[in-house]
């Protein structure tokens, strides 16, 4: 197929790159090529005639949604409206990858695919705009919920690194659970997942959960930086623009389905942070 892929230059946009082009051809898109504020990006991504659009070009920062809403909203909810009517144009389904901050964070158990979303930011509210817009412009479409990415150059394990390096002690919020994620191993079900004509719903995280605490410790320990005191605080201490989802573990029941899961988030980590050690 032809896949167009938007936030190229994104971890997930890259690692998606690597795995599907040896068997299809891909048209990555940046931002210079499509800019997800203005409506001519629908004219943009047509021209590109591709066969399937995915989508994880986002307005990601979650705190910066929070000091400038409306900018979330015409990134994430508009412009993917915009990815989405082009999609109708060209005939295509469209790979929309969304988040677990569309929850609110008060579940007690890790949320299903078809719990009710309800989030509590302008992030999570954004890319929850957003899937309700593919599912009311579509008809073949995939939602491709992923958590706490990590594999490119700039996420969660490679800030605990840098803090390493800068200081003696990390606080790190040890009442935040969530689902740590590989990029290549999202990238990698987002592949296999399009060749099936399930659409729908899904959650494609690694398996298991943490907190951002643990989270960390795993890193550390893994990177042999014992030389460094992990000290656990609250989301209460953590001062931050914008509310976090305590508990937002997701459970991949409907692709586990379709044989298609993603191993446990501490294989995954050895593997990335060991690259990173071998000059990755």
């Amino acid at each position: 197929m032809r896949i167009a892929v938007t936030g190229a230059g994104g971890q997930l946009g890259k690692a998606l790159q690597r795995v599907l082009s040896d068997a299809h051809e891909i048209i990555p898109l940046n931002h210079a090529d499509l800019d997800l504020e203005r409506s001519d990006c629908v004219q943009a991504l047509v021209a590109t005639d591709a066969q399937c659009v995915i989508h994880p070009a986002a307005y990601t920062h979650v705190d910066g949604c929070a000091r400038d809403p409306d900018r979330a909203y015409r990134v994430n909810a508009l412009g993917t409206r915009y990815v989405a009517l082009a999609c109708q144009a060209l005939d295509a389904p469209l790979v929309y990858v969304s988040t677990n901050e569309v929850f609110d964070g008060t579940a007690t158990s890790p949320y299903l695919e078809y719990d009710r979303p309800a989030p509590i930011n302008p992030y999570g509210f954004s890319k929850w705009a957003g899937e309700q817009v593919v599912r009311e412009l579509l008809r073949r479409f995939y939602i491709v919920r992923v958590a706490w990415l990590f594999g490119g150059e700039r996420n969660f394990v490679r800030t605990v690194l840098r803090l390493a390096h800068e200081r003696n002690e990390i606080a790190m919020v040890a009442d935040e659970i969530g689902s740590p994620t590989y990029a290549p191993d999202a990238a990698a079900a987002i592949a296999r997942l399009i060749e099936t004509p399930y659409y729908g719903t899904y959650h494609l995280v690694n398996e298991g959960s943490c907190s951002r605490y643990e989270f960390a410790a795993a890193t550390l320990r893994l990177a042999e930086r014992t030389d460094v005191t992990l000290r656990p605080i609250s989301l209460a201490e953590y001062q931050r623009a914008s509310r976090v989802p305590p508990y937002t573990p997701l459970r991949n029941v409907a692709a586990a389905d379709l044989g298609i899961r993603l191993r446990p988030w501490e294989e995954a980590l050895t593997e990335y942070v060991g690259g990173l050690k071998n000059g990755g």
